[in-house]
């Protein structure tokens, strides 16, 4: 799999994956899966010819057209190869698994598209070790997680060095999995959740009594009663919620009559952040 930098004019940026234990591990981790695989990035098919030994069908994602024309004729029917852009390419329509290494300044862009599917189950993602972390909820929830948490699991797989990549890039990698739950935490329309997530997190305040007050969503009791049912104190920041609790959070919010329209809850990206500014919340 490649680092490509889709988006036409751009320079092509390869910074492939040669090491064999980490190429095994993802291997291992979507062939735990079943159904069609989408790879994004493929490159030479560092690990697109390992899974296409599976005989599941693959669609590989590449753009740049040398190395789709190479990988075609190296591997079987079953796999299709792509020539386009990683931002354009559609996703299917039917459920299917994602796997890729993803270009690194584009992480958080495609992260979001992906997020936005109808229909993929699983995504083996190789990303920028930081960003992996953040998704992951390493030392605390960013934004993008807390925003789509209720529909999603993240988990940090593993730390891939440098060293893994040809040409080594300036940072390390990370395996982020991503797996969309059988049943969705809240089940009420996903943008007004995220934009109540958008609002916590870059409100006002010295911690989330403050900050929940504030957004006028709540009222002071109701808030309270939370707080103490949750063991969450008052002071506590928003990326200090887990998932069970952001979710238990927002059922309150709208049974007391603030709520949202019924409605499909995880087809759209969330909200877009904003860069902290004296006074609001910076723990994203």
């Amino acid at each position: 799999m490649s680092h490509s930098h889709p988006g036409g004019p751009h320079e092509l940026g390869q910074n492939f994956l040669v090491d064999r234990s980490t190429i095994a591990t993802i291997e291992n981790l979507v062939t735990g899966t079943n159904g069609p695989i989408v790879e994004l990035a493929a490159g030479d098919g560092a690990v697109t010819v390992p899974l296409g030994r599976s005989g599941r069908p693959i669609t590989a994602v590449e753009l740049d057209p040398g190395r789709a024309r190479r990988l075609r004729r190296r591997t079987p029917e079953h796999v299709t190869v792509v020539n386009t852009d990683i931002l354009r390419f559609t996703l299917p329509g039917t459920p299917h698994v994602l796997v890729g290494n993803l270009p690194f300044h584009l992480t958080t862009a495609v992260l979001k598209r992906v997020l936005g599917g109808h229909e993929w189950r699983t995504a083996v993602l190789l990303v920028q070790w930081e960003v992996a972390r953040r998704r992951a909820g390493v030392g605390g929830a960013t934004m993008l997680t807390a925003q789509w948490w209720p529909w999603y699991e993240f988990s940090l797989r593993q730390r891939v060095p440098a060293h893994a990549f040809r040409p080594a890039p300036s940072v390390d990698g990370g395996l982020l999995v991503m797996r969309r739950r059988e049943v969705p935490l809240v089940t009420t329309a996903g943008e007004e959740y995220r934009r109540f997530v958008r609002d916590v997190y870059t409100g006002r305040g010295r911690g989330l009594g403050e900050i929940l007050e504030r957004t006028g969503r709540i009222d002071r009791s109701a808030l309270r009663e939370w707080l103490r049912l949750e063991h969450v104190s008052a002071r506590s920041l928003p990326k200090e919620l887990t998932a069970e609790q952001w979710a238990s959070l927002w059922r309150r919010i709208t049974a007391t009559g603030e709520g949202t329209d019924e409605g499909t809850p995880h087809h759209r990206p969330g909200g877009t952040t904003r860069a902290g500014r004296r006074g609001r919340n910076r723990n994203r």
